[in-house]
Parts: structure tokens; C-alpha cells; sequence
């Protein structure tokens, strides 16, 4: 298949928010995705704000070969504005091109890997918007186009939908462990057998270690290999309960020589970047960095959902910072923290009600990896 120049199949859009009709203000991320922008316009002249519409696209080409990706999205919303300095584009003829398509040719990996080439010579590593519009891609019959987009759009459902399951799933967990643990709860006068104590006596918070990247190949990117282990960054901490992949794996050889804590299988993992604020749960014996902290719930088992659970619970702004510009927390922080700490027999309780919800989540997780691999195969077809 030919490819054609993407010049030739759209044009700019700049629509002016002159009347000030449009009040809702949105961004653009890294990862493709318009988001509610939290920039503070108060006293800023929104007329001159850019109007966005359905199946239009933003874009950003600063400093492209840096981040080595290019933020580019298709609105799906009737209309929002965006700061001007946006780029905006819309498809000439939705006969000959499809906007879904053309967002599916913008997903792949190696449209950012061409577009973070094209944009090394520019200033600061950006794109130019002629080199954009420069780019070529294959543009098959209107009616290819609909069956790869109705393919993939099947796949998106499905995550979707999976998604939206286990957030109703951990808003049950959530339900359950405020009922039992939080809710009519009297610290001053607990059950016989409950106490309050600290998070420091109930566990050996250990942190990670990351290697030297610049004394050997300790780092592998990729799928599982043998020799290797996963290594848990705070990026891969942003993908639900569970860490069902990672995007790099160490090597064996440098968990011996750099004296590595392993985080065993089953144990909950907490970010120090309140910024971020993630709680997970590792499935499989592995690796993290020094960002992140090990709750190891290996001497009793039952506590891996209240751990998880009470640590979800808690606003760590409250419990104060080491940093005003990273907002993070560090261990000592967290030993002190008070934790509700009940009889073996409750928690084995709450365990047996709370363990098929987990277990369910788990499951909608493994399947949402599985078809977003799916979705990746896809998306390299496209270029064949």
C-alpha cells in the first residue's frame, strides 16, 4: 500500500472563543488524552482561547524528541476550548479518511519513534508544523478503514467496560472496610481484642534500590526473560490494584551485586510521591525502586487486603511532608501512623468477604493486558 502525505488530508482549525460561549477548559497529556485543565485563568482573557469540537485534534510539538512521544488526541465531546498555544486540525474529508482511523495511526509507537526523529533538528527538540504535516500513512477504502476502526473500537469497549467493573469492585472493597474498620468505629472504647497501634509495629516497611544505568546492562525492556525480574518504577504503578507488567525488568545478576530487596509475591507497594499517590499489590515476586515502599504481608496472609485498603483510606497530605515542591512522604512518616489493628479472627473475616472481589479485579486486569496487546497488534497492522 502507498503512502499518502498527511498534509494533504487535513487542515488547521482556529475558531476563536470570541463570544465567550465555551466555558469548558481542557489539556493535553503525554499519553493522548484531553483531560479538565486545572490552570488557574482567573483574570485570564478566555476570548482568545482556541474552541475544540468532536472529532477535531490537538496537538502539541514541543519538545517531541525529548519526551519521545508527540501528545496528539481526537476530541469526543461536543466542544471545550484549549490554550492557543495548541495546534488544532481537522480531517478535509471524513469520505476519504476516517478521524478514528487517523487517531488509531497516531497511537502507534512508531509514528512517535518517526516524529521524535523528524523533530531532533528542530529548536528544543520540537516539531515543526510543516515536518507534521509531512508525515505520510497509508489511507486505505473508506470501507477498510471502518472494519479496522469497528476492530478496535471493539477491543476499547471491552477494556472499558472491564474498567468500569473494577471500579465498582474496589468502591465495594472500599464499602466493606469502612463498614467494618472506619464506620461506628470508637477508638476510645474498642472491642476486646482491637487495638490502636502503629503502622511501624505491624510491618518492615523496606524500600528499593535502583542500579547504576551507567555501569552495565542491568535494565531490560520487553517481555518476561529469563535471568530477569520486574522492576517496579511509579509509572507502573498507574495502572490499577494490581502490577500486572512493568516497563523494564532487572537483571538477576544485578539484584545479587547491588544487594537489591526482593518484594515478595502478595505484598502491598506505596508510592512516596504523594503526587501520585498509588497503592498496588504485587502477584509475583519483584523489584522496585527507592520511590517506593514494601508493605510485606508474608507471615499473614489475611492482612493483604486490609493492608491495602487502610493505606487507600488514608490522606497522607494530612499527615504532613518532607518536601513542598514533591509533596513526598518518607518511611519514618509512615511507621508513625496510627492503624487500627483487630484480632486475628476478624481480619481472616473480612479477608473470606473481601478476597473474591480482589481476586475478580485481578482477573479484569490480566484480561484488559491481554487486550491492550491485542489493541498493539492492531495498530502494527496498520502499517503492512
Amino acid at each position: 500500500m502507498e503512502y499518502q502525505r498527511l498534509g494533504d488530508y487535513i487542515r488547521e482549525v482556529n475558531v476563536r472563543n470570541r463570544e465567550l460561549t465555551v466555558t469548558k477548559l481542557v489539556g493535553l497529556t503525554i499519553d493522548k488524552a484531553f483531560i479538565p485543565s486545572v490552570a488557574n485563568v482567573i483574570g485570564t482573557d478566555l476570548s482568545n482561547y482556541k474552541v475544540i469540537r468532536r472529532e477535531q485534534f490537538a496537538c502539541s510539538l514541543m519538545q517531541v524528541s525529548r519526551d519521545g512521544k508527540i501528545p496528539v488526541a481526537m476530541f469526543e465531546e461536543d466542544e471545550a476550548i484549549m490554550s492557543p498555544a495548541y495546534p488544532m486540525f481537522e480531517v478535509v474529508d471524513k469520505t476519504v479518511l476516517l478521524p478514528q482511523y487517523l487517531m488509531m495511526w497516531f497511537s502507534r509507537s512508531e509514528f512517535d519513534r518517526e516524529a521524535s526523529y523528524y523533530a531532533v533538528g528542530g529548536v528544543r527538540g520540537s516539531l515543526t508544523w510543516e515536518d507534521f504535516c509531512n508525515m505520510k500513512l497509508p489511507v486505505p477504502d473508506i470501507s477498510r478503514q471502518r472494519e479496522i476502526v469497528a476492530e478496535y473500537e471493539t477491543l476499547t469497549n471491552r477494556i472499558r467496560l472491564n474498567e468500569q467493573m473494577i471500579e465498582k469492585l474496589e468502591a465495594t472493597a472500599q464499602a466493606f472496610y469502612r463498614k467494618m474498620f472506619v464506620d461506628g468505629v470508637d477508638k476510645e472504647n474498642l472491642p476486646e481484642g482491637w487495638r490502636v497501634g502503629t503502622v511501624g509495629e505491624m510491618f518492615n516497611i523496606t524500600i528499593g534500590r535502583t542500579p547504576p544505568r551507567a555501569e552495565g546492562q542491568w535494565f531490560v525492556s520487553g517481555p518476561n526473560m529469563n535471568d530477569t525480574m520486574p522492576w517496579v518504577s511509579i509509572a507502573d504503578m498507574n495502572n490499577g490494584m494490581f502490577i500486572t507488567s512493568t516497563r523494564e525488568r532487572l537483571t538477576k545478576g544485578s539484584v545479587r551485586i547491588f544487594r537489591i530487596p526482593i518484594v515478595p509475591a502478595n505484598s502491598v507497594l506505596l508510592s512516596f510521591k504523594m503526587t501520585v499517590g498509588r497503592v498496588t499489590i504485587t502477584k509475583e515476586d519483584t523489584l522496585t525502586n527507592e520511590a517506593i515502599a514494601h508493605f510485606v504481608c508474608q507471615d499473614n496472609p489475611d492482612m493483604l487486603e486490609y493492608t491495602y485498603l487502610f493505606l487507600k483510606h488514608v490522606d497522607f497530605k494530612k499527615q504532613g511532608s518532607t518536601s513542598s515542591i514533591t509533596e513526598a512522604i518518607n518511611t519514618n512518616m509512615i511507621k508513625q501512623m496510627e492503624m487500627l489493628q483487630p484480632p486475628v479472627s476478624v481480619l481472616k473475616q473480612f479477608h473470606n468477604q473481601i478476597d473474591p472481589i480482589f481476586k475478580t479485579i485481578y482477573l479484569n486486569q490480566q484480561e484488559n493486558l491481554k487486550l491492550t496487546e491485542l489493541q498493539s497488534l492492531l495498530l502494527a497492522r496498520m502499517g503492512k
